[in-house]
């Protein structure tokens, strides 16, 4: 019992100091430990990533529990010459949210036309700066949602996400150019929609 103890804590050592990606490898294998030793060195830039986009506690601990289930699902996508695990996976992560922000979109517009009326008396009892934010973020999430994809995911994860040019390109593995570009019409889009709110977001 205690040599297999022995051999079990090796294994465990050996998997901790093992690449990214040969635990990739691994993983398409089944190894758990592997999957393990993956979740624990980035679930926290995962999480980070996902509450910054969705906004709450909750919904960024399931877009966490979705993306990890995805990468034990399809660890055989994963291609190195790609770029690092921990892009492939905030890749994974930045998409289930923007689903998730997508599925709570849908959801608030069925529940607006039933609370409509509810809201409108509950406003008053709301700070003067709890009204402006909401409707702040309401305005910029409207905004957003008219750009092309690619524009609006390069300024989600720049306004949501507080990523930098270079990080949101490694995080999609796109050109640092692209994504500049990318942001460039975004912003010019939104100016015109929303004027300083726009100043603000690109800042």
């Amino acid at each position: 019992m205690a040599k297999h103890k022995k051999d079990t804590d090796a294994d465990a050592q050996a998997a901790q100091r093992t690449a990214d990606e040969e635990l990739m490898r691994l993983i398409r294998g089944g190894d758990p430990r592997a999957f393990s030793v993956v979740y624990d060195r980035h679930s926290g830039s995962a999480f980070s990533l996902a509450y910054r986009m969705c906004g709450t506690r909750a919904a960024a601990e399931d877009v966490v529990q979705e993306s990890f289930l995805s990468l034990w699902r399809s660890g055989g996508r994963y291609d190195a010459r790609r770029g690092s695990v921990r892009t492939w996976l905030l890749g994974i992560v930045h998409n289930r949210s923007i689903d998730a922000l997508r599925r709570a979109t849908v959801h608030d517009r069925r529940r607006a036309s039933d609370e409509g009326l509810e809201e409108r008396f509950q406003a008053p009892d709301r700070t003067d700066v709890e009204v402006a934010r909401r409707e702040e973020a309401s305005e910029i999430a409207s905004a957003l949602a008219e750009l092309p994809e690619e524009q609006g995911e390069v300024i989600r994860l720049a306004y949501y996400g507080g990523y930098t040019h270079t990080e949101i390109a490694d995080i999609l593995g796109a050109p640092l150019g692209t994504v500049k570009g990318r942001m460039r019409l975004g912003l010019e889009k939104l100016r015109g929609q929303l004027g300083g709110l726009a100043t603000e977001t690109g800042a």
